[in-house]
């Protein structure tokens, strides 16, 4: 049994004034698609994408079935597009994986049509599954541009292939193990213009859950420019086969037989526009036509070598990696906050006082009453007052310690309980010659009349 987990995420981005993306997840069925032909096309062609999708999916859940859900997402959105005349010309990618039972196991069925990517994160390393159905990806097969060059080229967004734009359509379709732990990204090229497979490798591999995921991916892409809109989603293989090696991971299908793809220009400001110097049919749809080439992975060993030397030499570099910038500001930011909580714990400590008895006598000390993690009390101060000074009533307090907020404060107590003291004990020692006066002597006390009375 296979279980699956996602998130998604979309965001109009910081350039276009509407969002034409669309993400799908819905059960064990999951897409991305990102419409064109103008503000009210795109967001319709896109929709309409994801409605047959899902519909044409639901009653033939399989490999085939997926294959077959695209052309009919296709149908939809041409058939649409014909019935309107101002939403003819409307297209959208599609790139859609779904869980599926094959051959009496589980399988991850993925199709792609379009410059909306699917990558795969496995074992620590970021794969891209799909290729772009674009101008600059034919150069780079035909080896007129490298991938880099490709990545920068003015042409790199019109498409070759796309949903809508003819009544038929060839649609890449691959089988993957659902391989316990592996993370699958569905993306929009708003992502992959912003950001690169390194930077997006690293957040698949250091956030956690795939809404987290998906969230962080499309900011980090408004970040880095935000050109366009936005879209992600991210499945991640919860229970899946342990893979041992037996059956490759991902096999590439055949490419369903559609007809031949107009090539479309996807990413103008707000619409489609056909390449220079070619015309526009009274489809709308440029006339100049090209099919992409299909190449399978299983066919092109060189091709898989050269792929396994790269991986080979990005993990020698991230052994020799020992420190990026990412773990350079990450210490950095631990050692302020390290220094900083040392710092207000040793202010707190040292702006505190308390008395207390050393013997029997009352001493001032700095610090907290029984000490503060590493920081112990220091004597600051001997009174010279004992607890003979003090009333009884308060030496279980100073036994104890008694805190104040400062020197003076301490200083203070200590005044106090001696003159609590004195005034108690000093009134009962001193009132006889405090309140006594010499009685003078009263003739008539003194001097007694005779006892006869007479003269």
């Amino acid at each position: 049994m296979t279980v699956l987990r996602s998130g998604s995420a979309s965001d109009v981005g910081l350039v276009r004034s509407s969002n034409q993306d669309l993400a799908l997840e819905a059960g064990t069925l999951f897409a991305v698609a990102d419409g064109m032909g103008g503000h009210a096309g795109g967001e319709v062609a896109s929709r309409l994408a994801i409605d047959a999708l899902k519909a044409a999916f639901g009653r033939h859940p399989t490999v085939a079935g997926l294959a077959g859900a695209v052309e009919s997402a296709n149908e939809a959105v041409w058939e649409h597009g014909v019935a309107n005349s101002d939403l003819r010309g409307m297209g959208t990618t599609l790139t859609a994986v779904a869980l599926v039972a094959e051959s009496g196991r589980d399988v991850l069925a993925l199709v792609n049509v379009g410059d909306s990517r699917s990558y795969r994160y496995h074992d620590g390393e970021l794969v891209q599954i799909t290729r772009d159905h674009s101008l600059a990806e034919e150069m780079v097969l035909r080896g007129e541009l490298t991938p880099a060059e490709a990545a920068v080229h003015p042409h790199r967004h019109i498409l070759t292939r796309a949903l809508g734009v003819s009544p038929d359509v060839d649609v890449d379709v691959w089988e993957i193990v659902p391989t316990r732990g592996d993370r699958f990204l569905l993306c929009s090229d708003g992502l992959t213009n912003e950001l690169g497979d390194g930077q997006i490798g690293e957040v698949l591999s250091h956030i956690g859950g795939p809404q987290e995921a998906a969230d962080t991916l499309v900011q980090a892409a408004r970040i880095h420019g935000g050109s366009d809109n936005i879209t992600v989603v991210v499945v991640d293989v919860v229970v899946g086969e342990e893979h041992d090696g037996s059956i490759p991971l991902v096999s590439a299908l055949a490419t369903t037989g559609g007809a031949a793809s107009s090539v479309l220009a996807d990413g103008g400001p707000e619409g489609q526009h056909p390449p220079s110097g070619q015309s526009e049919g009274a489809s709308g749809v440029p006339d100049g036509r090209m099919r992409p080439r299909a190449v399978p992975e299983a066919s092109e060993p060189g091709r898989r070598e050269r792929n396994r030397a790269r991986r080979r030499a990005r993990r020698w570099a991230r052994g020799r990696r020992l420190v990026t910038f990412r773990t350079l500001l990450f210490v950095v930011v631990l050692a302020g906050i390290v220094v900083g909580t040392l710092s207000a714990l040793r202010w707190y400590d040292t702006n505190s006082y308390f008395v207390g008895l050393d013997g029997n006598e009352l001493v001032i000390y700095q610090g907290r009453v029984g000490g503060l993690l590493w920081y112990h009390p220091v004597e600051v101060e001997r009174t010279g007052v004992t607890t003979g000074d003090v009333t009884q009533d308060y030496l279980k307090d100073l036994q104890s310690g008694v805190q104040t907020a400062s020197l003076v404060a301490a200083r203070t107590y200590v005044e106090n309980l001696v003159a609590a003291h004195a005034s108690i004990t000093t009134p009962t020692a001193t009132v006889p010659t405090a309140t006594t006066s010499p009685t003078p002597t009263s003739p008539t006390t003194t001097s007694s009349a005779p006892a006869g009375g007479g003269t």
